[in-house]
């Protein structure tokens, strides 16, 4: 199957814009924030939470990364409006990042505290590992000025994730998408995992709140097992998906009492993000190859 997978990826480029549109149209909300809140609604009404991203990182001019600020003011209006249950996750790449520190601080600050303002919560998403230590440094600085409605992701590839986690005190921690090379990220399937629980025992142990990010049924488990041998409450944890990805297993988490939050992606650069999801997680284009078929063989029968 992995061959397979591979071998989806390897022709994404040759495939026509509205095909990928198609094949990415259930993992995506659409181009518009009305898009983001209609699925948002829909979640809800399932009983998930949710996290809104605009999609747009590697801005090339300030102008663009005060825009994407902007529509991250525009999702927390209509979030704090409609009264739904969900939060966002940022990118700092699209706030800045890599234009000037200073100009991506002051967007992530204007973000945050109009999250705060309305009772709301902002999650710092990590970007490859040229960003990692600028995105935890942000992190750590607002935090350190009472940003308390702020969260940040580690990845439980890299080697050093186990050494980030202290004084962090909500962290969605997830396997890593990026492609790194051996020096700094595991690379055996089964070690990532390893790192992976070792990571959130350790988060448990020193008492941050965890979104506990996977779609891997083995992590699902196990994660399962250590929170329950923690003794943690319902609102000491979640669980978190992407949109489309086992929405099933996501139904039945919840039926169990379990928070689950489902990632919510939008905005007008929904085909690079998903051409780039894909080419980075060969096992996700062999799940929409395979849901696609699904629906083609069914429609045909």
């Amino acid at each position: 199957m992995a061959l397979l997978d591979r071998a989806i990826v390897r022709l994404l480029p040759a495939v026509p814009k509205p095909v990928v549109q198609r094949l990415s149209s259930r993992y995506i909300a659409g181009p518009s924030l009305d898009d983001a809140i209609r699925v948002v609604r829909k979640l809800n009404a399932k009983g998930k939470l949710a996290t809104i991203d605009v999609l747009g990182e590697d801005v090339t001019a300030p102008d663009e990364a005060r825009a994407i600020a902007g529509q991250y003011h525009d999702a927390l209006a209509r979030i704090d409006e409609e009264q739904l249950d969900a939060n966002v996750s940022v990118k700092l790449t699209g706030l800045g990042l890599e234009l000037d520190y200073k100009l991506c601080r002051e967007n992530l600050e204007s973000v945050v505290g109009d999250a705060a303002a309305r009772g709301n919560f902002v999650r710092i998403d990590m970007e490859d590992s040229s960003t990692t230590d600028r995105t935890l440094q942000l992190y750590r600085e607002l935090h350190a000025d009472g940003a308390g409605n702020l969260g940040v992701v580690l990845q439980a590839y890299l080697h050093r994730t186990l050494s980030d986690l202290p004084g962090l005190d909500n962290v969605r921690l997830c396997k890593g998408i990026y492609v790194e090379p051996p020096a700094i990220a595991f690379r055996e399937f089964d070690a990532v995992r390893e790192n992976y629980l070792r990571s959130l025992q350790a988060l448990v142990a020193q008492g941050s709140y965890v979104g506990i990010a996977t779609h891997d049924e083995h992590l699902i488990g196990e994660s399962l097992r250590i929170v329950q041998a923690a003794g943690l409450e319902r609102d000491q944890y979640e669980f978190q998906m992407l949109l489309g990805v086992r929405p099933e297993r996501a139904d039945e988490l919840v039926a169990d009492g379990h928070r689950v939050r489902i990632y919510v992606p939008y905005g007008s650069h929904w085909y690079e993000y998903s051409v780039r999801r894909l080419q980075e997680n060969p096992k996700m284009a062999g799940y929409i190859a395979s849901d696609l078929f699904g629906r083609m063989r069914h429609a045909v029968s």
